[in-house]
């Protein structure tokens, strides 16, 4: 029997945004089990899930960090929660385009390791968010596309889906934050794990504080992006078990 997609979301204080990103999620046709991971008791999107499960939505589920404060910890802490099947990752901070989330798992199922939604191809765009960030994921990710034939234009996207095999054999070394979508993206390409792409929007976030900063995080980004040109495997592994 194939199994349930599993979303991992992130949240930091996402309370004015939950509702809107559950009625959003509540969108995908298909079964899915979200796990929504805290940092701390005190975040402010804790009483809104509770609230949402204690009315009856059995879909979501409270977890919390326990490998270390930030995304990377969060992330960690999902990813442990799936055996197999297929993962999603989405922000709490309904920047991500989950239109696409069907057609993303349709390309799971066609035999691809990671999927991953582009800003940056035809037919792809990003609405606000600061210009130099923007700017510097666009240029990292068509880099790789061009000059190291990456199959997607937008390595550092965070919303991706990700087979849960693959990431279980994968050890991930990121201890900074939005960079172990890259690192998993790139570690995935080495290895001759299948990805594919589809264009996507990205939107800024309307609520919140977001996390990522950019300074602190860029060396770190930098890390994976030198790792990419490293030779790849000569045996390709088999296609995610369905």
């Amino acid at each position: 029997m194939q199994a349930p997609l599993h979303i991992i979301i992130p949240v930091y204080n996402e309370a004015d945004n939950f509702p809107a990103l559950r009625s959003a999620l509540g969108a995908i046709r298909s079964p899915f089990e979200a796990y929504v991971i805290y940092d701390f008791d005190e975040d402010t999107t804790v009483p809104v899930v509770e609230r949402a499960i204690a009315e009856g939505d059995r879909r979501f589920h409270l977890v919390k960090n326990t490998v270390g404060r930030g995304v990377v910890g969060a992330l960690r802490t999902g990813f442990r929660q799936v055996n197999r099947g297929p993962v999603l990752v989405v922000m709490g901070d309904l920047s991500d385009d989950l239109d696409k989330v069907e057609r993303m798992l349709h390309l799971y199922q066609q035999g691809y390791h990671v999927v991953a939604p582009s800003r940056y191809m035809p037919g792809g765009d990003v609405v606000g968010g600061p210009f130099l960030k923007r700017n510097l994921s666009r240029w990292a990710g068509l880099t790789l596309y061009w000059f190291r034939h990456f199959p997607t234009h937008d390595a550092t996207n965070s919303f991706k889906l990700y087979d849960a095999e693959m990431l279980n054999a994968m050890t991930l070394e990121s201890r900074g934050g939005f960079e172990i979508s890259l690192e998993i993206t790139v570690k995935a390409f080495i290895a001759g794990y299948r990805i594919a792409e589809l264009p996507t929007t990205w939107r800024d976030r309307t609520a919140g504080e977001s996390r990522f900063r950019l300074w602190h995080w860029l060396p770190r980004y930098l890390r994976w992006y030198v790792y990419a040109f490293r030779p790849r495997s000569a045996m390709p592994p088999a296609s995610p078990k369905h």
